[in-house]
């Protein structure tokens, strides 16, 4: 399996219908915002696509951005658009993510990323913690965790 940055990507296409076979709302709004060139105005202006990929398939994706779905606020980085296919759940495909955020993070010198969620359980198991619940975009209550970067 290997890490590969969407917006680096010569097959971009290719990825764009992977993202869009996802069956998660989030991930369909990620795909639009992609489609219709606006990710990064939603998702400010240094964000990122990763990609976890085995060959031509895409197990899973994430973003790690400086905007999320808890706006306005401070925090910042975030790692959204967590998602990873049925078939390759339960495998811990999403920690290679994780390396891929935190090796970015690093080059940044940021030593917290922020993670938005209606999951318990899920984060904790890559060492994140949780931290408080706010609000997000839509008004629905969230579970933010951060995940310290050392």
């Amino acid at each position: 399996m290997k890490v590969i940055h969407f917006f680096e990507s010569d097959r971009q296409e290719h990825w764009l219908k992977e993202i869009g076979k996802s069956d998660w709302d989030a991930g369909a709004y990620l795909h639009e915002m992609l489609s219709k060139g606006t990710f990064f105005d939603t998702a400010g202006g240094d964000s990122e696509v990763l990609l976890l990929t085995d060959g031509d398939e895409l197990v899973s994706f994430c973003t790690y951005a400086q905007k999320d779905d808890i706006q306005p606020t401070e925090l910042t980085p975030w790692m959204g658009f967590v998602y990873t296919f049925p078939q390759y759940r339960g495998h811990r495909c999403m920690g290679l993510l994780f390396e891929e955020v935190e090796r970015l993070a690093k080059q940044e010198h940021v030593t917290k990323v922020y993670i938005s969620t209606g999951h318990v359980g899920l984060y904790e198991k890559y060492g994140c913690e949780y931290r408080t619940q706010m609000r997000n975009m839509s008004g629905e209550t969230s579970r933010v965790y951060v995940k310290r970067i050392e």
